[in-house]
Order: structure tokens, then sequence, then C-alpha cells
């Protein structure tokens, strides 16, 4: 005789219909169910509660977009987590909390989300050589050329583009197909980036030092980050023997990247970055000073001075429109001339000495527009390099 068969619990026709309408509904809504309310109240019934009334109300929004009419206040919410659970049970969803929100896979974005993220990657992959971004992008493009053809071209559009070229080789398979192949890390960046997720040591070879400090050879550190700046890549980094902190040009190091056997927690990756990130803040520039300045600064032991500048004419109205250079910044307005236009600007910020150099670089850059109040090392500086520029054009 034959074996009976067993009815699943979503055989019947409504019950079928709401769980692919659910698994619709999350695929277009990611991030449903995250709740607006304090945070601190996340855990309880209440507000998981709260949280499945949303997913229930975006469930009977689309039903009802898709011509699908389920009968008043269908389904509940006891159905819902019900129906939550079958698609962690197959592997739907995945076995896991969902304290922020439900999306399927790694599809925590909506079209919209996905094209903004697609603009920042294409920036990083063509104008800033980034080579993994440009495999990821190119492999993201051929997935999503449905979805743009469909949106008549919108969804690729580069609406936003980040303009900031590298000027040096960081593709290697650029590189290669131009027969430019040249001895960096940029070969080496996928263990680079693994170390850093890893909390992983890594031994490096640093080919040259441009500023004559001979900080060359090999050398073993703790890999924090890697940022793009101005012009080119750099590794943000602790070394190994010594705890300080560092950021450095990532093509001043040779195609070498050797894991070392030491090993810490992401937490302590990030306590580090969190560091480097203060002495930024609070600096001018990527140079963060030798190991006792860092000490010192972090500790809350360093005095900061306060430098001032005065900017005249042209470049005021392009001074004054930089109202977030520094946190600590101040802008004095001087008197206006006969066109009502302001004859000069005091620009003045509180600075660690370690910065001072990088700082001057900046007020190099407007030349004879600039006139550097105080410190007195800073107008000796100031004052000595527009003597030298004189003597060199004489």
């Amino acid at each position: 005789m034959a074996k009976k068969p067993t009815l699943h619990s979503h055989s019947d026709q409504q019950a079928f219909d709401r769980i692919l309408l659910l698994i619709a509904t999350l695929l277009q809504n990611p991030g449903v169910g995250v709740s607006d309310r304090d945070e601190k109240l996340l855990n309880s019934d209440r507000q998981h509660n709260n949280a499945l009334e949303t997913v229930r109300i975006k469930l009977r929004e689309f039903a009802t977009k898709t011509g699908y009419e389920f009968p008043e206040n269908y389904p509940s919410v006891p159905t819902i987590r019900k129906d939550l659970e079958l698609l962690r049970r197959y592997g739907i969803l995945d076995d896991r909390i969902y304290r922020w929100g439900y999306y399927l896979g790694t599809g925590a974005l909506n079209p919209e989300e996905l094209s903004a993220a697609l603009n920042a990657l294409a920036a990083q992959a063509k104008y800033q050589g980034n080579p993994i971004a440009r495999r990821i992008y190119e492999q993201v493009l051929q997935r999503v050329r449905g979805l743009d053809l469909k949106l008549d071209g919108k969804f690729l559009y580069p609406v936003h583009q980040q303009l900031n070229r590298s000027i040096v080789s960081t593709d290697p398979v650029e590189m290669l197909a131009k027969g430019e192949r040249q001895n960096t890390i940029f070969n080496q960046l996928e263990t680079v980036e693994m170390a850093i997720l890893q909390g992983q040591a890594i031994e490096l070879s640093r080919s040259h030092d441009p500023y004559g400090g001979k900080r060359v050879g090999m050398m073993s550190l703790w890999p924090l980050q890697i940022i793009y700046y101005d012009i080119a890549w750099y590794l943000v980094c602790e070394r190994l023997e010594t705890g300080q902190l560092a950021i450095s040009r990532l093509n001043r190091f040779k195609d070498y990247c050797q894991v070392l056997a030491p090993q810490r927690s992401l937490e302590m990756q990030f306590e580090k970055l969190q560091q480097v990130h203060q002495l930024l803040s609070q600096g001018w520039g990527l140079y963060l000073g030798d190991l006792a300045e860092q000490q010192g600064e972090l500790a809350g032991n360093v005095e900061f001075q306060t430098v001032k500048v005065r900017f005249f004419s042209p470049v005021v109205p392009f001074i004054l429109e930089g109202d977030r250079r520094h946190p600590t910044q101040k802008v004095h307005l001087g008197p206006k001339d006969a066109t009502g236009q302001y004859e000069y600007v005091d620009y003045q910020v509180k600075l660690p000495p370690r910065s001072f150099r990088e700082f001057m670089l900046w007020v190099y850059r407007h030349l004879h527009n600039a006139k550097v109040l105080f410190p007195a090392e800073l107008v000796a500086q100031h004052r000595a390099a527009a003597q030298a520029l004189i003597e060199r054009y004489n």
C-alpha cells in the first residue's frame, strides 16, 4: 500500500502564497523590520513585535501591489515569526540575529543604495586604481546590466564621481598589459587586507625614503587600514617593535609581504586605528609624529599652539569657503575695500607642533597671498622661504 504523503505546513495555497510573498518583500525592502525606538529596548519581546509588525505591514502592501488580497489583519505577527523561522531552517535567512532589519543573503541594499555604492566603487577602480575594487566592480557590473537596461541607463549613470587620481601605477593587471610591471606592494594587497582583518603582523620591505630619514629595508608592523589621500594610497600601521603609529605611501614598499606569527584581536586593531584617527583629527596632514609625541598627545599632555595666518585677496573667498578644514579653526574678517570685498582674513587654528611642517605646505600654496602672523618660528620660516624664492629667481 502506497505511503500517504506528508503535507507541508505551507501546502495550503494561502500559506504558500504568503511565504513566497514574504521572500519577495524581504528582497524588495532590504532592512525592513528595524525599529525606530530606543536601541536599549531591542531585546524585549515588545520591541521584537514592533519590528515584526513593520514586516507584516510591508508584506500586506506588497501583496496588494502584486494582486493578492489577504483577509483583514492577515497574517498575524506570530505567523510572521513562524515564517521567518522557516526561512532560517531552509537557509534563506541566516541563523543569526536580524536586530537591524531583515535582508536575504548579502542583499542589504535597495537599488538606489546599490547605485550609490557602485558609483563610489567605480571611482576607486578607475581613478584611484584600486585593483581589488576594479575586479569587484567589473564582476558586479556584469550582474546588474539587465537592471541598468530596464532603467534606461539611469542605474549606472555616474551622478557622483571622485576624480582624485593616483599619481603612481597601482593596478598589477593594468601594468602587465602595458608591459610596465613595477616592484611594489600592490601585487600583495589581498595579503595585506587579510592581515588587517585577521589581526596579523606582517613584514614589509621599504624601497626608498624621499624624506632622507633612511627608513628603508625590512620592517615588521601591524597593518591597520589602507587609505586614499589626495594623490596616492597609504598604509596605516603600527610598528611591531615600538608601537609607533605611522602612515606610509604604499608604492614605497616592494613586492614583498610576509605574514608573521604575532596575532591580536580585531578589537585591538580597531582601538589602535581610533588612536590614529584621533591624531589625524587633532593635527594637519598625515604625519603622526614620533613615538614620544604620539604618546604625549594621546595622553593629553601636549600643549597645542595657536597658529595664525593672514590671507589676502584674491584668495580670501576660497579661505572663507573652507569652514571645516579643522575642528579648532577660527576665521576673523578684515576690513572691506571700496568694492565691498574683504581686504584680508585671519585664519587661526590650534595644532600640535608635529603638524607645523604639513600646515606650512598648505600655506605655501598661496604664495604671496599669505602672511604668517604667529608663532614666531613659523613667521621666520615663512620669511626665509620667501627670501630663498627671490634668490632662486635672481
